[in-house]
């Protein structure tokens, strides 16, 4: 296929005259950077699949379950089965969209050790997180690159987004304290799907602005909106936070804190630990054979202990324990049968 004929595709796109077969071509040329393929990010991969930007590279730590299917569009129960991690699903749903473009997959936890190497030659990085630690980082490694982030969350019935552009805009920081939304997630309050379709579609129309670079059109507001409640609102970006750790003073507080190596996933019962070390899957399942129920795919490892308890592990480290949100006993569960 000629790269006229590829063209096609994007005919009734180019038809909008801000984009045009010039910006077009432009897209084609881009590579962007997806963290989280879950409500957000799923709608946002699909967006600039279709969209032809040249190089999408997905990455997500976490694998397909059945509560996500209400609202993570590029999933289905066969995945829910065959607990396929969320990032090679969704890279093995979009290629069937759009075979003509680059499509990367990275089953991995995003920390301020794994970040510059996804970030490596990327154009603009999009927040498809759950959780405003890890929106931080993004933030923080955006600003110390000088690369443009667009920033999204969505909760209950409500959704905020903004394109963050370093030199340009203030950042995050600015807007949204440390810490904000704990105890405000999907796992805790809930969230319909609408929303989550409302914010990502926010966040790839200023994507596609800069791309072009139809920069006048940027809007270089942080919207609010709750569509339950009917009302709107949008925070003009024009002044930093004076003494912002990240966009004024550079000093990038994710990127120097000790990197912590337990979470607690909320609202899922579920306790993240990482080894610092990668795990033969193959080997574990012989091991953990012994003393539970055990089945594994080519992603990760799942083992049902005794009663609500599982562990799962992951080959570049990670072991979720679930069925508990105390730490203390996931700890425990993890030095019991994978070891200090």
């Amino acid at each position: 296929m000629d790269h006229e004929e590829q063209l096609e595709r994007y005919s009734r796109q180019m038809l909008f005259a801000p984009i045009g077969k010039e910006g077009q071509e432009a897209l084609s040329k881009k590579s962007v950077l997806i963290v989280g393929v879950g409500a957000l990010g799923t709608v946002l991969a699909n967006h600039l699949v279709r969209a032809g930007i040249g190089i999408v590279r997905l990455v997500d730590r976490d694998y397909v379950e059945k509560s996500n299917l209400q609202r993570q569009m590029l999933f289905d129960e066969d995945d829910v089965l065959a607990a396929t991690p969320k990032a090679i699903a969704a890279k093995q749903k979009l290629e069937r969209i759009n075979s003509s473009i680059e499509i990367e997959a990275y089953v991995t936890d995003v920390t301020k050790d794994t970040l510059p190497a996804l970030m490596d030659g990327i154009d603009i990085v999009l927040d498809g997180t759950d959780n405003f630690r890890t929106r931080f980082l993004l933030n923080d490694m955006a600003f110390q690159a000088g690369v443009p982030f667009a920033y999204g969350g969505a909760v209950s019935s409500r959704g905020m987004s903004a394109l963050f552009i370093p030199g340009k805009t203030p950042c995050l920081r600015c807007f949204i304290n440390q810490g904000a939304g704990d105890g405000q997630t999907c796992d805790t309050i809930g969230v319909i799907s609408p929303v989550v379709d409302i914010v990502a579609s926010y966040q790839v129309v200023e994507v596609l602005k800069y791309l072009v670079d139809d920069r006048k059109a940027l809007r270089h507001t942080l919207k609010s909106f709750d569509i339950w409640g009917n009302h709107q609102f949008d925070l003009k970006m024009d002044q930093p936070k004076e003494h912002c750790p990240t966009c004024q003073k550079r000093e990038f507080p994710a990127l120097s804190d000790e990197e912590d190596h337990i979470t607690t996933l909320c609202g899922r019962e579920t306790v993240q630990i990482h080894t610092g070390q990668e795990l033969n899957l193959a080997a574990w399942s012989e091991r953990l054979s012994k003393v539970a129920e055990v089945k594994k795919t080519p992603f990760l490892l799942r083992a049902h202990l005794s009663g609500e308890e599982r562990l799962v592990l992951f080959p570049d480290g990670r072991v979720l324990v679930q069925g508990t949100e105390d730490v203390s006993r996931a700890k425990s569960i993890f030095n019991q049968y994978i070891g200090g």
